[in-house]
């Protein structure tokens, strides 16, 4: 089977971003490993004081993982060039994800009927990371 998972880099804010999606989307933290936990030395040269920052996190959001990490600088991150995409089973659903992610971002796209969803929507989240949420089809 093959699987196409988002992994996302914080650059620094991994736990907050992991904080936020838990509340948002009902994430479960799967795993969670700090530069300072992990069993090998970093590959890369990384921040000063970074060893309790986040190597590799996985949350689980219903059947799907969303894979986080704090990467290896504390510059603002860039998520420009892709959106991630929700399908969730039902309109109210869809909404409190959306109002939840667009809780200090922007959005796009106002909720709204579609030719191929009864409610979709964008917005980009406090993070920079785009979502386009809609009812599943």
């Amino acid at each position: 089977m093959t699987k196409l998972e988002p992994y996302l880099f914080a650059n620094g804010r991994a736990d907050e971003m992991i904080d936020f999606y838990q509340k948002a989307l009902a994430a479960e933290v799967a795993i969670r490993m700090t530069f300072g936990e992990s069993p090998a030395p970093a590959q890369m040269p990384l921040p000063t004081g970074w060893d309790a920052k986040v190597m590799h996190a996985t949350l689980k959001v219903g059947d799907a993982q969303l894979m986080i990490s704090d990467g290896d600088s504390d510059k603002p991150a860039n998520h420009t060039g892709f959106r991630v995409s929700l399908a969730l089973d039902s309109e109210a659903d869809v909404r409190r994800a959306f109002d939840a992610l667009s809780a200090g971002g922007s959005v796009q796209m106002p909720l709204g009927p579609t030719f191929w969803a009864p409610l979709f929507g964008m917005v980009t989240d406090k993070f920079g990371i785009g979502w386009m949420i809609g009812v599943n089809a």
